[in-house]
């Protein structure tokens, strides 16, 4: 203790440095525990509904009455799935059909539990049997809304079921668990109608699917606790496989991914914290060799005395051991305090007491290391003679062992390069080569410094250049300034890597979730359709800078992004891996396609027609609302032989915009329950005017009709011939195909550019190589497509997809099924009261997402928490070589002021000697410093360092360089200010000394 007192600054540089170490080493398993909870909670949190959720399944008979077998299911899932959860969710769901006109579509009848609590209901619950409810999209395709009757059908064999329509329903939210069974969602159909549980006590609906969704808890997804959720899952899937019940198991790519977050997080905090461990223990041996200087002098004493060395080490590890334990104590609360910072809260109590072993465990690490690095100095000073202990400077500079050492670690150093070249990044010594790198130039510059201290300092004092002379020989003969410079050379190499990482990562991030989002703030919005979507942001957007619709359909291949061209530059956050951002509005500009054609807006058209064969026909024509979208029917016929005039009567034109004609139809008649069948050979309608009543207008005089740019067939199945040759349109059924269920039997209007202008991400798809461009997701058939440009990703879509115009899609989709993701884009600056502005023309709002929340999701994955511990472990090692220069200029202070005030009475002018004093540390600073960046520099090349990347493998984007321009002039920045505020500090008393002698 005696010792303790005398040496109270050396005592204290010990505990600095071990209090850091330990303050590191006691937050890596807090922080990792905290991060690995985090992470896997991000994953679990943006993972789809349907990977959090167990759907059970089993196709059976009712024997009339559903509920009990509904029962009897959920029985049997609580006994063989032994997991915690919420209440399952039942329901039961038959295929039907659906026959409108000659369209026939699959539209299920189903039964589901608390379903009016997750839907908008226009009308009452459904209650009694034989009621539904039927959804937004499926009541507009079909013209029915509530107090009508659906006719549905199973097969040829049943008699059909007649259904009273009573309210129509819209998702509350699609994307929530509740919707996560696709049974229970239009798959290539229409969305089921809903009705209670005894509707199905008809014998039609008597062999149903039923089924038991459970949604899986949360905890159990991350793998708190560390259990095992997919064995268990396994497990469960035999015992339902068992008794023929069929498990629906979507979780495993999120566990998949949890783990490997979990893994990624262990693996780069272990890494990080064993790097810094081994430079705390050398930063605190080399303390102890710098301080051992005043000790030498009692060892000798001693040794003169005839203390035994048993002794001599006791009295050598008490005086270590007390700011040893003195550290650990500080840095176990501080380290906690840090990682708590960084990453937050340890919510399970398992990860609780697992983190407080490890940490206690790093802890004593730190200690026993310290402790044995420094009693190790203590035992080798202890063999040397007494001679040697009094000597105040070293009289060789290392040995043979020194060199061996130093090749062994080169030897470490390329093993990790080649480890990381060859792409082993996942463990070993491939994490830490950046810092062997960094060793190893920091061991051979250490001898290069070395050498040019030696002879460059004897010349120059030989040649009168005195304060180079003394600086250079201070660096030469000052005991383990090889060894200090070597510290900072890695120290600053690791801090500069990491911060690089850091700014990259954080880059990399805000990237991502620009290309993900498109834009700074985006809207997923609930829509009847394309038009309705549209026309609701123009209105509350009429300049066109704030806001722009989009929806995105990645159920067909290509993946389809439909964008408002004319607002895309002013609202996307569109980067240059896009390619111009005008393309597509410039190939829209250059080829505007055909003038629209007139606008229906009366209540009555007449068409002027010539029917010619025997088979009985039809003729209708579809129309849609511009301003709602809603598609409407004016049926003409049955036809008549030979020329003759029809009328029908329009419902719902007569609201502005009014209506756009989207197609005609040659069919059959209709039969007593509105179906219709294909018209037969011999079938040829020409029409030859169209127009309309209240206000009267021409529609379609023969000019428009004779214009064969204005109509094209259908591209589902075989199309109708078309000729407009004789200044009329006539449509006519091939006898070749009579008969073919493939056979379209329509003709569309022409009031859009084809084939359509778009533009290409990535490579083509494989198709597109043998056939013409074309596009399936634009309502029923391909739409054909030319590529007006092309970049190597696209926004939302990545490297795969195509980037289209939404008015042009929405033309062309025209009443069909109206697929994919309705968005709405903001720019930045968008006020608030443009939500409410969305809203009140029409736009529900399900979910609101921007890039900065994003960007913060993905922060708390594995790959950017492993890059925060990097950080701070750069930034201890960063401040342990600076405590360590502090703790070699405080321990030199006095034998160079000795020195100095000698030289000044033999005549060494005041401004030299001041110079030598700080120039020494200053050289000792910038060489290590630039020997760090340097060493950086060097390592990226060499061991391939890269941003960490992202947990799910996502590369659309190349990611930032780790070692730009600025994260390497910022780093060295603050890591110059931190060392040299160290080395100022180790000198100052040195030179406001030199001054007092010198007054």
């Amino acid at each position: 203790m005696g010792a303790v007192r005398a040496r109270t600054a050396q005592v204290l540089a010990v505990l600095v440095l071990t209090a850091l170490a330990a303050a590191v080493a006691a937050a890596g398993p807090w922080f990792a525990f905290a991060s690995m909870s985090s992470a896997a909670g991000a994953v679990v949190g943006a993972a789809p509904a349907e990977q959090r959720t167990l759907s059970i399944r089993q196709s059976t008979h009712l024997n009339g009455d559903p509920q009990n077998t509904i029962d009897q299911l959920v029985a049997r899932v609580r006994d063989d799935l032994a997991l915690p959860s919420a209440e399952p969710v039942t329901g039961l769901v038959q295929a039907m059909n659906v026959t409108r006109g000659s369209r026939t579509d699959t539209m299920p009848v189903a039964y589901r539990d608390q379903f009016c609590d997750q839907v908008r209901l226009q009308g009452p619950c459904p209650a009694e049997p034989g009621e539904v409810a039927i959804s937004a999209a499926a009541g507009q395709r079909l013209g029915l809304r509530p107090g009508d009757r659906v006719t549905e059908h199973f097969s040829l064999g049943l008699r059909p079921v007649t259904f009273r329509i009573v309210s129509v329903y819209t998702l509350i939210d699609p994307d929530g668990p509740y919707w996560s069974n696709h049974f229970y969602r239009a798959l290539s159909g229409l969305d089921p109608v809903f009705t209670p549980i005894g509707t199905f006590e008809l014998g039609q609906l008597s062999d149903p699917t039923v089924t038991c969704d459970v949604r899986l808890p949360e905890g159990l997804l991350r793998g708190d606790g560390g259990y095992d959720l997919g064995a268990a899952l396994n497990t469960a899937a035999a015992k339902l496989r068992s008794e023929q019940l069929e498990l629906f198991n979507s979780s495993g790519q999120v566990l998949t991914a949890v783990a490997r977050d979990r893994a990624t997080v262990r693996t780069t905090v272990t890494v990080s914290l064993v790097q810094v461990l081994i430079l705390a223990w050398f930063a605190i041996g080399l303390a102890g060799r710098y301080t051992s200087r005043d000790r030498h002098g009692d060892t000798a004493l001693l040794k003169l005395r005839g203390v035994a060395s048993s002794g001599l080490l006791r009295l050598a590890w008490g005086q270590h051991l007390v700011p040893l334990t003195a550290g650990a104590i500080v840095g176990l609360p501080l380290g906690f305090l840090l990682a708590r910072l960084l990453a937050g809260p340890v919510g399970n109590a398992s990860d609780q007491r697992s983190a407080l072993l490890l940490s206690i465990v790093a802890v004593a690490a730190v200690l026993v290391g310290g402790l044995f690095v420094l009693a190790l100095l203590e035992a080798l000073a202890q063999r040397r003679s007494v001679v040697d202990l009094l000597r105040r400077v070293t009289s060789r500079r290392g040995d043979w062992k020194s060199g061996l050492i130093d090749l062994l670690l080169l030897a470490v150093a390329v093993l990790a390069v080649y480890q990381a070249r060859a792409g082993r990044a996942a463990g070993g010594l491939a994490l830490a080569a950046p810092t062997l790198v960094a060793l190893a130039v920091a061991l051979l510059l250490a001898r290069v410094l070395a050498r040019v201290a030696d002879r460059g300092g004897g010349a120059a004092v030989r040649s009168g250049r005195l304060r180079l002379g003394l600086t250079a020989v201070q660096v030469s003969r000052r005991p383990g300034s090889d060894r200090l410079f070597a510290l900072v050379v890695v120290t600053v190499a690791m801090f500069t890597t990491a911060l690089g990482g850091w700014l990259a990562d954080r880059a990399h991030r805000a990237g991502r979730s620009d290309a993900e989002l498109g834009a700074q703030r985006v809207l997923t919005v609930q829509a009847a359709n394309r038009t309705v979507l549209e026309q609701a942001v123009r209105r509350a957007d009429p300049q066109g800078t704030r806001a722009m619709a989009a929806v995105v359909d990645t159920t067909h291949q290509p993946a389809v992004l439909a964008v408002d061209s004319s607002r895309l530059a002013a609202v996307a956050r569109w980067r240059p891996d896009y390619g111009p951002v005008s393309i597509l509005s410039a190939a829209m500009a250059d080829d505007p396609g055909p003038a629209p054609l007139p606008a229906v807006t009366g209540d009555r058209l007449t068409v002027r027609l010539e029917h010619l064969g025997s088979s009985p026909a039809a003729l209708r024509l579809v129309l849609q609302h511009e301003g709602t979208g809603a598609p409407i029917q004016v049926p003409f016929g049955p036809l008549g032989p030979g020329t003759q005039t029809l009328s029908g009567p329009v419902n719902g034109c007569s609201a502005a915009p009014g209506c756009r004609i989207v197609r005609w139809e040659v069919t059959g008649p209709p039969d007593s329950q509105g179906r219709t069948a294909a018209a037969e050979y011999p079938t040829v309608v020409t029409v030859r005017g169209l127009t309309q009543s209240n206000p009267p207008a021409t529609i379609l005089d023969s000019s428009t009709l004779a214009d064969i740019n204005r109509w094209r067939g259908g591209t589902f199945g075989a199309a109708m011939d078309i000729d407009t040759a004789r200044g009329a349109l006539r449509m006519a059924i091939d006898e070749n195909l009579t008969g073919t269920a493939a056979t379209s039997d329509q003709v569309w209007a022409v009031d859009n550019r084809l084939p359509l202008p778009v533009v290409l991400g990535g490579d083509p798809p494989d198709d597109w190589q043998f056939t013409e461009p074309g596009l399936e997701s634009l309502g029923a058939g391909i739409t054909p497509v030319r590529v007006a440009g092309s970049a190597r990703a696209l926004p939302v879509l990545g490297t795969t997809g195509v980037l289209i115009d939404l008015d042009a899609s929405r033309r062309i989709i025209g009443d069909a099924t109206d697929e994919g993701t309705f968005q709405v884009w903001l720019a930045p600056g968008a006020e608030p009261g443009l939500i409410s502005a969305l809203e009140a023309n029409g736009l529900s709002v399900r979910k609101d997402e921007s890039t900065a929340a994003r960007a913060d999701r993905l922060e708390r994955q594995g790959p950017s928490a492993g890059a925060r511990f990097a950080l701070l472990s750069g930034v201890i090692g960063l401040m342990l070589a600076a405590a360590t220069m502090a703790v070699a200029g405080a321990v030199d202070r006095r034998t160079r002021l000795d020195e100095m005030t000698t030289l000044r009475v033999q005549g060494l002018p005041q401004r030299v000697a001041t110079v030598a004093s700080w120039a020494g540390t200053a050289g000792l600073l910038l060489a290590g410093l630039a020997g760090g960046l340097l060493a950086a520099g060097l390592a990226r090349p060499l061991a391939r360092s890269v941003v960490p990347g992202f947990s799910d493998g996502w590369a659309v984007l190349a990611p930032p360089n780790p070692l730009g321009p600025v994260a390497v002039a910022l780093a060295g920045l603050l890591a110059l200010v931190v060392l040299g505020l160290a080395g100022w500090f180790s000198v100052w008393s040195l030179l406001r000394r030199l001054r007092e002698d010198n007054r």
